[in-house]
């Protein structure tokens, strides 16, 4: 389901970002968009890309399901034809995956969890490294987690893909910076949404807890003692993926506040 035909012009940026019809990448779709650049989006939320796309009609995109390695293919095929090339990826797929200690954890649930959160943005990255490395220049930004900087009870599957894709970036960073590609990670700390409200919800029922508790809890693990924000996030991807942060790659940014504990 392709939608939308712009025209690209090659002298706005050219951005791709996955899991992009809500949360951050939404925001960082929107923010990319004001600020010039041309931007195309993909999700698997068929209703959710498709109420994107109509009230926003500087976004193209497509449904894919980004841990599919034939619908990746499909995705830089159509992006790349709609963009007329490719200058910055942002890579925002991600589930919670399971609630539970591990010795409860399903197998099949653990592989969808790093199937979405690492196999996808591991797909994604090595078309982009095919096109930004064969051009010579790009930047990659891969949402990890304070999740992957730090043991996550209750979360393993998460918090493993999380880490490991800071293993992927730093990597990607070196393979790709003497072909003038940039790789950064991004480790996000508790962020306002949906998504974090699903948490706190499976949290609360696993530890018998009130969901006003856990939400308490998760905010006083930040020195700040707060929250961050999807405009947050979107800022520092695109700083990063900016002319401003032209000579910084294989870096961790961490958004969150500062993490105490976990």
């Amino acid at each position: 389901m392709h939608v939308s035909q712009h025209q690209s012009t090659s002298a706005r940026p050219r951005v791709l970002i996955t899991a992009a019809a809500s949360g951050i990448g939404l925001q960082t779709a929107l923010d990319f968009v004001q600020d010039g650049a041309q931007v195309f989006i993909c999700d698997a939320d068929a209703q959710a890309l498709q109420r994107t796309l109509a009230q926003h009609a500087a976004l193209s995109g497509l449904l894919c399901d980004v841990s599919d390695e034939a619908q990746v293919a499909q995705l830089f095929e159509q992006a790349l034809q709609h963009l007329g090339g490719l200058d910055v990826l942002v890579n925002c797929a991600g589930i919670a995956g399971p609630t539970a200690a591990v010795a409860d954890i399903d197998f099949a649930d653990w592989r969808r969890c790093l199937a979405v959160n690492l196999d996808a943005t591991f797909l994604c990255c090595r078309e982009a490294a095919r096109v930004m490395g064969a051009q010579g220049s790009g930047a990659i930004v891969n949402l990890s987690s304070t999740g992957g900087l730090y043991g996550f009870p209750r979360r393993a599957p998460y918090a493993s893909a999380k880490w490991a894709l800071r293993g992927l970036s730093k990597t990607l960073a070196q393979e790709l910076g003497p072909l003038g590609v940039r790789v950064n990670c991004v480790c996000p700390g508790s962020v306002e949404g949906e998504r974090m409200d699903r948490v706190i919800a499976a949290e609360a029922l696993k530890t018998g807890q009130t969901e006003e508790r856990v939400r308490e809890l998760f905010t006083q693990t930040a020195s700040l003692r707060t929250f961050v924000s999807a405009q947050d996030i979107s800022n520092t991807i695109r700083f990063l993926a900016s002319p401003q942060g032209a000579r910084i790659s294989g870096q961790e940014i961490v958004v969150d506040g500062h993490t105490e504990t976990l």
